[in-house]
């Protein structure tokens, strides 16, 4: 139908205009040809459609527009032509309109067949005949891409982050509000992430905020990466992230994700302005055990975040209902450091390194262990989760390096101290007299003392880091480029320091055990460029013959790990190179022993449905001692209640007194902060479905056991001497 068939197309409709035009000065054929303007201007366009919804008429410029053939519109339904443009599918549906035969108008459409294309609006008024029968329906269009996709762009915005196109804050609080709420009905878990960037500050200090920028874009593309299963990932501003992961609530894969983002954040970032490096510290909280509202589990996300932060940046910690008093006993530790330093607390343990070829000792890698009055021997590693973040970390470092060489004196000369170097010291003022004094003191040759540089401090003042350098290798000490390949490694590192050694990372170290190829194709890679410099090499952290073997066969010069030994202490030293040298042959029995850490409190140990409260006295990831009950046979099984829901099955390998050595059925895994935590909880659906109200699991012991008429079949030797640290 043509444009004058349609306007003088019998109706009420028709009619109405008829009487309009009678009035009007101008005639038919003016009319019409004004009607034609429009249309062929894009400010106002037609269309038509009879009684059954197929199209009539159409204005030629929308066709023209849609890129669609006008023929092959004319005579096709009118709902099978468009479809809705209307982005959250809440607006009006066109089919219902045109069959509700009711006036409608600004419905957002787009061609069926080109849905990436034009958007119309389109409005309509049902047009009916003298004896009401509904014959179609007259309508207009109008072309409104541009606002459409500038409303798009305005809402987008609202709920996206526009510098890294990550959902924002607002977006992010939503999500999780509906999910936990479908989650809660569904009794499904998920797990909320809290991550916050170490040292982003100093980049946008010295860099400036447009490198700033630049780098949360790229941290936002590598969280992106690092997570390959279903998630929503957030940046809530600053440089503070949120990851939600669905369906998720083993802290072993929560662990391992969360060290995954740690690691690869950390990785040197190239920038417009210049190279830097920072890191990023990761609390996590799994729904229902830590909350069961939004307020809830993001609060105990944030708490975790707090406690990794404070236990020395770089690392992630799982939400603990003690953390704040868990907080508050590591400061205590951190400040009862300085009493350790005073009254000589502090004492050295030491790891042997091997050279590969004649499996003599011709090094000892010194690690600093305390004798804490209340906690007892706190050792290496967890001394250094502890110094990490202390301000005495400089002098604990000065300390060692003086302790190692006084050690050292009484040694064969050709066996060499090492010692690992903080950042802090390396950059401190006068850093350098302080090793020329401890060598002297202590009466060495300087080439006795190693110092283990990490290539962070690359990243201090390079004129301090430079004489420094300097300084180090005119007193004649040995120098080695610690953790080399282990993400930061440069090739300007090795051409700025005069090391004598590098030291292949430990991690690299223990992929090439997994994975074999690739990895060893690096660690020959590296032993290969340390030759061309003339650089020895040094694997530590091994503990099989398989790996010794590979190691042996890429060339590397220098061996260390458990397959030799553990760190042992001065005397066992002073006995084994009584004779001048010591060898140590590799034995297929030793691995790295499982640590052991000192606890001192009290928990709940259930056998036959009886709880028996005892005394923790130490803890590692494959078993505790326990002290407090009387007459345990070998062979016990208990079910052990670290509490906040982590139950862990054990049995009693030795028995001596009140003292109970347990063996964990399943091996409990790192919390990400030198603390140990069960893989699973009690699940509180689980509670809930037992008659107890929903809620977030309490940070004392669980209290699910059904106890009634329990008889207890072991005795208390003596009240459970429980020590608070």
């Amino acid at each position: 139908m043509s444009l004058k068939g349609l306007l003088l197309s019998r109706g009420s409709a028709a009619s109405r205009y008829q009487r309009a035009t009678v009035a009007s000065a101008l005639s038919d054929g003016e009319r019409l040809a004004m009607l034609d303007e429009l249309e062929q201007s894009g400010l106002g366009w037609f269309w038509a459609s009879d009684a059954k919804g197929n199209l009539t008429y159409l204005s030629g410029a929308i066709a023209a527009r849609l890129d669609l053939p006008l023929g092959d519109l004319l005579g096709q339904s009118l709902a099978s032509i468009f479809s809705g443009a209307d982005r959250d599918g809440r607006g009006k549906s066109l089919p219902l309109m045109l069959g509700a035969h009711k006036a409608f108008s600004g419905m957002a459409v787009r061609a069926a067949r080109r849905p990436e294309g034009t958007v119309l609006r389109l409005s309509g008024q049902p047009l009916f005949a003298a004896d009401g029968r509904f014959a179609g329906f007259r309508g207009t269009g109008a072309d409104i891409t541009d606002e459409y996709h500038r409303e798009e762009e305005t809402e987008r915005l609202a709920r996206f982050d526009s510098l890294t196109g990550l959902s924002n804050r607002h977006r992010m609080a939503q999500h999780i509000e509906t999910t936990l709420t479908a989650f809660k009905a569904a009794r499904r878990n998920c797990a909320v992430m809290m991550i916050d960037l170490d040292r982003f500050k100093h980049v946008n200090d010295t860099l400036g905020h447009a490198a700033g920028d630049e780098l949360l874009k790229q941290v936002a593309a590598r969280l992106t990466r690092a997570i390959d299963r279903e998630c929503e990932i957030g940046r809530l501003g600053g440089d503070e992230f949120q990851i939600l992961l669905p369906d998720l609530d083993d802290r072993g894969v929560l662990g391992d994700l969360a060290m995954k983002i740690i690691t690869m954040l950390r990785q040197p970032y190239s920038l417009e302005e210049g190279r830097c490096v920072i890191g990023a510290s990761v609390g996590i909280a799994i729904a229902p055990h830590d909350g069961i509202t939004r307020e809830e589990i993001v609060r105990a996300a944030d708490l975790a975040l707090y406690a990794a932060k404070n236990g020395g940046r770089a690392q992630y910690r799982f939400f603990s209902g003690e953390l704040e008093n868990e907080t508050i006993f590591r400061r205590r530790l951190e400040q009862d450091l300085g009493t350790a330093l005073r009254d000589e607390q502090l004492f050295l343990r030491f790891e042997p390194i091997v050279e590969a070829a004649s499996l003599s000792v011709c090094a000892l890698e010194a690690h600093v262990c305390w004798h804490h009055a209340a906690r007892g021997i706190i050792d290496e590693e967890e001394f250094a989760q502890i110094v990490e973040g202390s301000s005495l970390i400089g002098d604990v470092g000065s300390w060692a390096i003086a302790e190692a060489c006084q050690r050292a004196a009484s040694w064969p000369e050709t066996v060499r101290v090492a010692v690992n170097l903080p950042v802090a010291l390396f950059l401190a003022e006068g850093f350098v007299e302080q090793v020329a004094q401890a060598v002297d003191a202590a009466g060495i040759a300087p080439a006795r003392l190693e110092l283990e540089i990490s290539e962070a401090v690359f990243f201090g003042d390079t004129n301090i880091v430079d004489r420094t350098l300097a300084g180090l290798f005119k007193l004649g000490v040995r120098l080695t480029l610690d953790e080399f390949g282990s993400g930061y490694s440069s090739l300007a590192y090795l051409r700025r320091a005069p090391f004598d050694s590098i030291k292949i990372d430990e991690k690299l170290v223990a992929e090439a055990e997994r994975h074999d190829s690739r990895e060893l194709g690096l660690v020959r890679a590296i032993v290969a460029l340390a030759g061309a410099l003339q650089m020895d090499t040094i694997a530590n952290g091994i503990e099989s013959a398989s790996l010794l073997a590979a190691l042996k066969d890429c060339g590397v010069r220098y061996l260390e790990g458990p397959i030799f030994s553990e760190p042992v202490d001065h005397d066992t030293i002073a006995e084994e190179l009584a004779g001048g040298g010591w060898k140590i042959e590799p034995g297929s029995e030793r691995t790295r022993r499982a640590r052991r850490r000192t606890v001192f409190r009290k928990i709940q140990v259930i056998h036959d449905d009886y709880a028996y409260e005892v005394t923790l006295r130490n803890l590692s990831k494959t078993g505790a001692l326990i002290e407090g009950l009387a007459d345990v046979p070998k062979g016990t099984q208990f079910v052990v209640d670290l509490g906040g829901g982590q139950l862990a099955v054990a049995t009693v390998t030795r028995s001596n007194g009140d003292v109970q050595g347990l063996e964990f059925e399943q091996s409990l895994i790192e919390d990400g902060s030198g603390g140990l935590c069960t893989r699973n909880r009690v699940s509180p659906y689980a509670l809930a479905a037992a008659g107890s109200p929903l809620a977030a699991l309490a940070p004392g012991s669980f209290r699910g056991i059904d106890q009634s008429g329990a008889i207890p079949k072991f005795g208390y030797a003596i009240p459970a001497r429980a020590e608070q640290g």
